[in-house]
């Protein structure tokens, strides 16, 4: 389950309570269920995965690809498999450790591993959502955000996109008040 770091230090670790926190960001924070297939369940399992292993995880789940395809217009998706073994990984992840904003909605669906999510909220107070294992999120285009990855650094995350152009990080300047792992 998702976990929501206010900047008071209180966590919300229940849907329906942190679904009001995020209402004035209209972000989307949702349950998929990954499903129960033995070879799913394997390939979720492994560190890294060739692109043959990436195509069919992306295929398998598919239906969701189509949901958004017909309700949102998503053009495209990829699935990115982030671990400690990868070389400079925390030199790639460095540019979105910034606050910043994306021309385009950045969408996720993290199918194994956490990721934290940082906002700057309306009022300017900020907050830090740990995404889990069969979460998806949506955050809308032109929200102040941040993104990094959980002491374990590992993450499997399908995203879905109507232009990767979009997603270029445009950094706003802002200062990150307090960032720490949500535990």
């Amino acid at each position: 389950m998702a976990i929501l770091k206010l900047e008071d230090g209180t966590k919300l670790r229940e849907l329906q309570d942190i679904a009001p926190e995020l209402v004035s960001l209209n972000i989307q924070l949702n349950h998929w269920n990954v499903g129960d297939n033995p070879q799913i369940q394997r390939l979720l399992k492994q560190d890294s995965l060739n692109e043959d292993e990436k195509e069919q995880l992306l295929q398998a789940l598919d239906n969701y690809f189509e949901q958004l395809q017909q309700t949102a217009g998503y053009q495209s998706r990829d699935l990115i498999v982030l671990h400690p073994g990868i070389p400079n990984l925390d030199g790639m992840l460095a540019k979105f450790d910034q606050i910043h904003t994306h021309a385009d909605d950045e969408v996720r669906y993290i199918i194994d591993g956490e990721a934290i999510f940082g906002f700057v909220r309306p009022d300017g107070s900020q907050v830090e959502l740990t995404v889990q294992p069969e979460e998806y999120i949506n955050v809308p285009a032109g929200t102040e955000h941040w993104f990094y990855l959980t002491p374990a650094k590992r993450v499997k995350a399908v995203r879905y996109f109507i232009s990767t152009e979009g997603w270029v990080p445009q950094y706003t300047g802002r200062e990150i008040r307090d960032r720490q792992t949500v535990a």
